[in-house]
Formats: structure tokens, C-alpha cells, sequence
């Protein structure tokens, strides 16, 4: 019996090592957002999180910093790196400010993917788009003009932060496409810095310095259902329209209200997936460079393509409206 204890005994420490070099074989892939508490990243994560138990022995660590800042993000990241993580994939608060943190990730042999707002090539391997920057541009301009008699009226920009990468994008997008809207008249754009609270007070202060905007466009998932609650709350629905980009689980009751007729996205959990797909290539390949034509695989997403400047694009994006609001309110 005292045999077969110490065999017993040895067996379980066996087994006890095995299961901590099985996990510390795992890869771990470091989700980092531009802000805790957002529900578009918050759907990201549930894609990533689908992503490493459909590939096994990966973990996501979710996180980011509690205000949209990059200090805030840079503090995070040095944490990860100290954590020697294997992957890091990024919304960047800001493209150039983040770039010497994640250089230092990167020479310590992380693999560094920014996704939605991307960070300068210097500072990661590829940058995954939600969909392509121009197309977004004008399907921003196309949902504002089909609210409008005509497709004419003023409109206005509600953005997130001055610095943000894909918000600085999308508004010169939209800028270039308005010539195939030539009803349009963009007269401003005003900045919420991705926080309810701002981005409600400048839809404020929007609507009282041009009472004759008919059309407020918010490429951000905060700022759009602030916006939709400004003009709830000012008694102007039916005279001035929201529209942009959010999430639809967040904008049910804006379409319900007819604050918002319509508005688009593509699914972030989508985006996390393929995010958290593709660092988990860069890790298994070893890649540290990425070439234009070349393919990765994303899972049930299937290949996604990298284009020039080592980005690449997963979707283009989707109109919700009344006809739709109540289905992919319940997904995301």
C-alpha cells in the first residue's frame, strides 16, 4: 500500500507538471482595446474568446485602459510585455503614440497586430480593417443623404478623439466622396473623445451654434447613441436625423424613437475573431513581416487577404434599420 501511495503520489506531481508546461505552452494573445467598458469592444473580446477555443490552447487577455487615452494604453502595454505575452493585438487611441511601447514589444519576439483603429507601420506586423476606409466613408454620406428630401441638407460630424486613427480616416473618406453627394454641405465636426457624457454636450452645443444641420454623422459606437439622445432629449425628432456607425443592441431604441432612420456597422464579433485568428498566424508562423498578396487564415472567416502597407480589410459594412433592429439587437 505504501508502494502503490508513492507511485500514486509521483503519478499526480506528474501529471501536475505536464498540465503546468501544457499551460505555459499556451499562447497568449492580449486583446487591447481603446477603452474598458465599451460595448463594441465588448463584443470584440466575445469574438476573440470564440477564436482561441475554436484553435485550442489559447488564451485572450482582454484589456485597455479606463479612459480613452494613450498613456493609458502605453501603461497597459508595459504591463504585457512584462508578462511576456506572445501577441498583442491593438485598437490604438492613438497611431504614433503607442509605436516606441510596442517596437519594444516586438523586439522581445511579440507578435503586434492593431485591428479597427490602426497604429503606424513601424509599430505593428498588419493592421486588420473592419471593412475598407473608403466604403465606410461613403456609406456614412449615403445613409445621411437618404434621410434627407432629395438628398440635400447640412450635415455635421460627431467624433470620437481628434487623435484617433480610424475616425480621422473615415472622416477624409467621406470628405472625398462628397462630390457623388453633391446635396450635401458639411459644415462641422466636433469631437466626444469616445465619452457619453462629452459627446452628448457637444451634440448640445452643435445643435444650438447651427440649428440648421439636419444630419448628424457619429463614426463612433459612444457618440452615436449620445448624439441619438441629444436630439431626443432638444424635442427635434423628425427635424434632425443620426446616423453613422454603432452597434444595434445600443441603437434599438434610437431607431425606435426616430431619432436615428438608419445606421451601420460590421459585426465587431467579427472583428475580434479575426483579430485574435490572425495574431494567433503571426505566433504559430513565426511571422514578423507580412507581404502584399499574402494570405492568413482567419477561421470561419476564411482567408483574409493583406493589401498594401501589410493592411487588410475583413468586411464591408451593414445597414440596420426598423426592418432589422429587433434580430441583431439580441447578437450584439
Amino acid at each position: 500500500m505504501t508502494q502503490f501511495r508513492k507511485s500514486l503520489a509521483l503519478a499526480v506531481l506528474a501529471a501536475g507538471l505536464m498540465a503546468s508546461v501544457a499551460q505555459a505552452a499556451d499562447t497568449r494573445i492580449a486583446l487591447v482595446v481603446k477603452s474598458l467598458g465599451n460595448g463594441f469592444f465588448d463584443a470584440a473580446n466575445k469574438g476573440a474568446q470564440e477564436a482561441a477555443k475554436e484553435l485550442g490552447g489559447v488564451e485572450i487577455i482582454y484589456t485597455g485602459p479606463t479612459t480613452t487615452t494613450a498613456e493609458g494604453q502605453i501603461e497597459v502595454l508595459n504591463s504585457l510585455i512584462s508578462q511576456k505575452v506572445d501577441a498583442i493585438a491593438i485598437s490604438a487611441n492613438d497611431p504614433d503614440a503607442v509605436v516606441p511601447v510596442l517596437k519594444k514589444a516586438m523586439q522581445r519576439g511579440i507578435k503586434v497586430i492593431s485591428f479597427d483603429s490602426g497604429v503606424s507601420p513601424e509599430g505593428r506586423i498588419l493592421q486588420l480593417n473592419p471593412s475598407s476606409n473608403a466604403l465606410i466613408g461613403e456609406t456614412c454620406l449615403k445613409l445621411a443623404a437618404d434621410v434627407l428630401p432629395e438628398g440635400k441638407g447640412k450635415i455635421a460630424i460627431l467624433s470620437a478623439t481628434a487623435t484617433s486613427t480610424n475616425q480621422n480616416i473615415w472622416i477624409e473618406e467621406m470628405k472625398k466622396a462628397m462630390p457623388k453627394f453633391p446635396g450635401l454641405e458639411l459644415v462641422t465636426t466636433v469631437y466626444g473623445d469616445d465619452l457619453s457624457d462629452k459627446s452628448y454636450r457637444e451634440t448640445q452645443a452643435l445643435l444650438k451654434s447651427h440649428p440648421d444641420v439636419k444630419v448628424i454623422v457619429a463614426p463612433t459606437s459612444v457618440g452615436i447613441v449620445a448624439a441619438a439622445q441629444a436630439v431626443k432629449d432638444a424635442g427635434k425628432i423628425g427635424e434632425v436625423f443620426v446616423t453613422g456607425l454603432g452597434l444595434p443592441s445600443e441603437m434599438a431604441g434610437a431607431i425606435k424613437s426616430g431619432a436615428s432612420k438608419s445606421f451601420a456597422i460590421w459585426n465587431p464579433i467579427d472583428l475580434g475573431y479575426s483579430a485574435a485568428m490572425l495574431a494567433n498566424d503571426l505566433v504559430k508562423e513565426d511571422l514578423d513581416k507580412v507581404e502584399a498578396g499574402q494570405r492568413l487564415k482567419a477561421g470561419r472567416m476564411g482567408e483574409i487577404e493583406i493589401g498594401e502597407g501589410a493592411e487588410a480589410a475583413m468586411s464591408v459594412p451593414f445597414t440596420y434599420d426598423a426592418s432589422n433592429i429587433d434580430e441583431f439587437a439580441k447578437i450584439f
